[in-house]
This record gives structure tokens, C-alpha cells and sequence, in this order.
């Protein structure tokens, strides 16, 4: 049976995994193949720290040119993320003509393009489905399932620790802060949770699938990013009032104006599909031309998890290398001369139903000039839950919820009435999604 070598840079989490999963399921993935892939070097900077499993003496190495310059190895797993020295590790590796599989999606966002046409001259692959959805096989799905239809609208929970947050605060009526600090307990969320709670891990998934979905090159900073940490359990009750709960949630879409990609908190039906993901869940739902709604769920991190879509991507390389077809599938579904340069549409151009909670003073009128600001804006009003006054102050919370409006009318709106003297504080703005 022919050998196929693998190298592995970063023996973290992931990268334990992925060393389990190939000696576990060896002979599983042995017979699926018709070859054996042999985990031949690993390089990291820690190779003493125990990390519960055993391996031949003389595959750890703190040298990474003993995998990027080894002639014997045929494919490299990045694994160490980030920008640098990833970035340089993968361009070695494609440039001395192995083939790289990656779960980098913070560099894929940024330089994707880049080293896709790094591999495309070296003329060795670059796969990368571990860098979304974690297990989920959704770049599988984008690349090859998908191929017949046009895809219109991307919707996902993305990330794992934001959803467990709000599944918490919903479930609990537990405030942010609490509930992060118990995430970082078990795990969940990072000591520094920033990428993850400020939605800037989910826009950089939301870039690769909207270039996969639409054709175009990947374009991260024309993604609209806003986190979590802002949503208080008095907003998460008010959505359950409208019927309604909170998702940090990634959208794609393609209109006449361009592409919208944002990803922000949004209030999105308690009964579609995406509502019911929860915890450290993460799901895809597509809707394209031919096939129609679809949903993609699992495990969207984790060491398993992940390991089994970087193995995956092993496989489907490996494959490739037997049948001669290097190539074979385009990077980003499209093939690249035929990427067009399509525009992003800026935040302030969107238009959708809003979730707006005022405190205002318990006064008559009040409502009025709210209501009165709104309509000069073009903006009409849905429903109105209006609580009665709840501490000495004399303030009182005023919910809405709108039609579909602009963004820039609601902003402009906005800015009238929180200069008013009756609004004490910024309004609380959420996005709403009705037709997902």
C-alpha cells in the first residue's frame, strides 16, 4: 500500500487531535483511501509539556524545517494560527511543492488570496475546511454539493463561545459578565475572549464563505462587525415578548447594490431553525436557487471536531495525489479568472426591521416626539411595549419594533432623539432578520 507522509506545524489542542484521530482511525481511513497516511514530524516550540498521548521517539522537533524542508513529506498541516509566522511557513511549504491543509481563518480572511495563487503556481492544493464550522462540512458543501445553484443569502452562527453566552443569558436571564467568566471556566471562551465576543472570529468566516457564495476575491474589511458584549437580559426578554431571540449571526447576502456581509447581535423568529442552535453549536443556513433552505450543524470547535475536518481535507488531497488530479477543485468554488470584482455595501445602506429600546422619562408626550422623529425618517413603527416606571428617576423603558427601514434614515433618526432632553442615555439598537 503506497505511504503518503504528513508533517504537522503546531501540536496544540488541534493539533493533538488531529494526531489521534490519524493513529486511532488509522486503518478506517487506510481502507476508505487505498493508501496510508503516516504523521511523520511534528514541530512546535513545546514539545515536553505532556499532552496525553504517545508517540515514536524522534517525531517531535522544535526545528520546523524538519517538516517544511524535508523532501519525504508530502503534505503540511498548519496549525499554529494567526498571521505570522503562518503565513511564511504555508508559502514554504506550497513554494517546495507540498500540498497544505490549514484551519487558519483569520489568515485566510486577510492573505487567502494570496497563497491560493502561491499553490495555484506551485501547482499543489490548499484546503482549508477546518477554518469554518469547525467539524461542519460546509466548505465541502460550498465547493462541491452546491455547485448547480446560485446562492443568494448566507446565515450562520459561527461561533461558539458568543452562542453560548446568549443561550446562557437567554436560558438563565444571567447578565454578560457573568456569564463570560463562567465560560473561561469551563473552557468555552479564551482569557482574552476579544475575537470571539467582538464578532471579529465570525467576520473572518463570513469573508471566505462570502467569496465561496458570490464569486469574488475574499474581501474582510468590507465585513460589518459588531459583538456581544452590549446585549442586556432586559433586551433578551423583550425578544422573547416579540416572539423573537438573539443570535450573533453572520449574514451574506447579494442584492441589487452589492453584498451585504455583517455580522452583528440580530433577533432573528423563535421558530426558524437558526433560533434553536445553542450552546457551543454552531450551524449554516443557505438558501440557494435550485435546492432551496438548507442547514448545515454541528460542532463548530474542539479538538475531535476539528481534527476530523483537518483529516478530512488529508484525505481529499491524498485522493487527488492518487488519481493525478491536483486542482481539481477550484479554491473558492469559482474558478479565479472568472472571480468578478463585486461591490460590499456599506452598513448605513442596509435595510431591515429594528428592535429599538428607548428610557425616557414617564411623561405624556413622550412617546409622540419619538414616534413623530421616526416617521420624518420614514421609518414606521410596528409595536410598542411601553413598561410602567420602574426606580425613583422616573424613567421608563419604551420598545419598538419597526418595519423595514435604511439604516442611514434609522441613524439619522437616532441621532435626533437621544439628543433629546425626555432620552436619558443611547438608544439600544438590534437588528432584526424576518426573512432569513
Amino acid at each position: 500500500m503506497k505511504t503518503i507522509n504528513v508533517g504537522l506545524i503546531g501540536f496544540g489542542t488541534i493539533g493533538t487531535g488531529v494526531a489521534r484521530v490519524l493513529r486511532d482511525n488509522s486503518q478506517l481511513i487506510s481502507r476508505r483511501l487505498g493508501a496510508e497516511l503516516v504523521l511523520k514530524k511534528i514541530a512546535d516550540l513545546d514539545i515536553v509539556t505532556d499532552r496525553g498521548i504517545t508517540l515514536p521517539a524522534g517525531m517531535l522537533t522544535t526545528d520546523v524545517n524538519e517538516v517544511l524542508d524535508n523532501p519525504d513529506i508530502d503534505m503540511v498541516i498548519e496549525l499554529i494560527g494567526g498571521y505570522e509566522p503562518a503565513k511564511t511557513f504555508i508559502t514554504r511549504a506550497l513554494k517546495a511543492g507540498k500540498h497544505v491543509v490549514t484551519a487558519n481563518k483569520a489568515l485566510l480572511a486577510k492573505h487567502g488570496d494570496e497563497l491560493f495563487q502561491v499553490a495555484a503556481k506551485a501547482g499543489v492544493d490548499l484546503y482549508y475546511e477546518a477554518s469554518v464550522g469547525g467539524g461542519i462540512p460546509i466548505i465541502k458543501v460550498m465547493r462541491e454539493s452546491l455547485t448547480a445553484n446560485r446562492i443568494t443569502a448566507i446565515s450562520g452562527i459561527l461561533n461558539g463561545t458568543c452562542n453560548y453566552i446568549l443561550t446562557q443569558m437567554t436560558d438563565k436571564g444571567s447578565a454578560y459578565d457573568d456569564v463570560l467568566a463562567e465560560a473561561q471556566k469551563l473552557g468555552y471562551a479564551e482569557a482574552d475572549p476579544t475575537f470571539d465576543v467582538e464578532g471579529i472570529d465570525t467576520a473572518h468566516k463570513l469573508a471566505i464563505l462570502a467569496a465561496m457564495a458570490f464569486g469574488t476575491p475574499i474581501n474582510f474589511d468590507s465585513v460589518y462587525v459588531e459583538g456581544i458584549a452590549d446585549i442586556q437580559p432586559v433586551d433578551i426578554e423583550f425578544a422573547r415578548e416579540f416572539g423573537y431571540k438573539i443570535k450573533l449571526l453572520a449574514i451574506a447576502k447579494e442584492g441589487d447594490g452589492g453584498i451585504e456581509a455583517r455580522v452583528h447581535p440580530t433577533m432573528i423568529p423563535e421558530h426558524h431553525m437558526l433560533a434553536k442552535i445553542d450552546g457551543v453549536f454552531n450551524a449554516v443556513y443557505i438558501n440557494a436557487d435550485m435546492l432551496g433552505p438548507s442547514l448545515y450543524y454541528g460542532q463548530g470547535a474542539g479538538m475531535l471536531p476539528t481534527a476530523s475536518a483537518v483529516v478530512a481535507d488529508l484525505v481529499d488531497i491524498a485522493r487527488n495525489m492518487l488519481g493525478d488530479s491536483h486542482h481539481r477543485l477550484p479554491f473558492l468554488a469559482y474558478q479565479t479568472p472568472n472571480h468578478q470584482q463585486t461591490s460590499y455595501q456599506p452598513i448605513d445602506a442596509i435595510s431591515c426591521n429594528y428592535y429599538l429600546r428607548f428610557t425616557a422619562r414617564d411623561q405624556p408626550g413622550v412617546l409622540s416626539k419619538i414616534s413623530g422623529i421616526l416617521g420624518d425618517a420614514n421609518i414606521s413603527i410596528a409595536s410598542v411595549i411601553q413598561k410602567g416606571r420602574n426606580d425613583a428617576g422616573g424613567t421608563v423603558a419604551i420598545v419598538m419594533q419597526t418595519h423595514r427601514a435604511r439604516e442611514r434614515d434609522l441613524r439619522y433618526a437616532l441621532n435626533q432623539i437621544d439628543a433629546l432632553d425626555i432620552i436619558d442615555g443611547q438608544t439600544v439598537v438590534i437588528r432584526m432578520e424576518t426573512d432569513l
